[in-house]
């Protein structure tokens, strides 16, 4: 397959449901997550980032750290490039292994991606689990998933139904989907603060690209109105951990002293020897001056 252009799923068997990503509907989906992506990422510095699955979508390539890499339990190609944008000087290198058990050590990534990957994962738990593990404290992680309570999820249900029938779907797996409330659930237990979050996609998942740019309206009056009905979530959180401290550089302004602060400065004295020829004065005590009259 020519890596420089997208697959062709028109000639696919119909035994087989199509990735949802190749669908109208699904290269809509990865568009606004990229977008919302490159914007978080741009922000996010340290040394090490991960992406954990999902190479349709490069969600490091507007990340400035310098190791970067993408996780996939198959092997992809590396420099494929994702159908929602230009991705040009964008590389990063593919590690084949499964979510649930990360081959990097605890403590040691900035910022871990998650796109779509608990929900194609056979333990969900687990992996949030293992992206706790390998994050630093103070690291970043960046969840993007479907809303079951939306458009999408409904849709996904019934066409979930269809599929169950003989038909094939893309939608099928509607059922792994993890809400969005939920997740800040299972964050919460792992000692992540939600940084921010954000939904997008209001318009109903169309086959059709005529339709979906005809519903286009929705979009606006969502993100105002009902923003919790957005077809997709992005969810950002930082890992904390309790009692740590983080320490760094005291820094002071030339000329200036820290207030309260105690200056001990040393002084040296010269003792001297006592004199050794010195005699005692004489007792005047019990004596009467010349000049005095007697004593009455």
């Amino acid at each position: 397959m020519d890596i420089n252009q997208a697959p062709d799923y028109r000639n696919a068997s119909l035994e087989a449901p199509l990735p949802w990503t190749a669908t109208v509907a699904g290269a809509h989906a990865l568009a606004w997550q990229q977008a919302q992506i490159d914007q978080w990422v741009s922000d996010v510095f340290g040394y090490h980032a991960l992406q954990l699955g999902l190479p349709a979508l490069q969600a490091l390539r507007h990340n400035r750290m310098p190791h970067r890499w993408l996780l996939s339990p198959v092997a992809v190609e590396p420099f494929a490039p994702a159908p929602c944008g230009e991705t040009a000087g964008y590389t990063a290198p593919v590690v084949c292994a499964e979510f649930h058990a990360l081959p990097f050590e605890n403590n040691s990534l900035d910022l871990v991606v998650l796109p779509h990957t608990l929900e194609g994962s056979a333990d969900a738990h687990q992996t949030l689990r293992e992206a706790e593990r390998v994050l630093r404290p103070e690291g970043r992680l960046l969840i993007t998933g479907f809303n079951p309570a939306s458009l999408w999820g409904i849709a996904g249900r019934v066409r979930g139904f269809k599929h169950r029938e003989g038909q094939a779907s893309p939608w099928a797996s509607v059922q792994d989907w993890v809400g969005y409330w939920r997740l800040r659930d299972w964050l919460h237990l792992l000692s992540f603060e939600v940084e921010g979050g954000r939904f997008g996609c209001y318009t109903p998942p169309m086959g059709h690209q005529a339709w979906l740019d005809r519903l286009r309206w929705m979009e606006p009056l969502g993100d105002r109105w009902w923003p919790v009905f957005g077809g997709l979530y992005a969810v950002m959180a930082v890992k904390r951990v309790r009692g740590m401290r983080l320490l760094g550089l005291s820094r002071q302004a030339k000329g200036s002293r820290a207030a309260g602060q105690t200056v001990v400065t040393q002084r040296q004295h010269r003792v001297m020897p006592a004199p050794t020829n010195l005699q005692p004065a004489p007792s005047t005590l019990g004596r009467r001056r010349s000049d005095e009259g007697p004593v009455r």
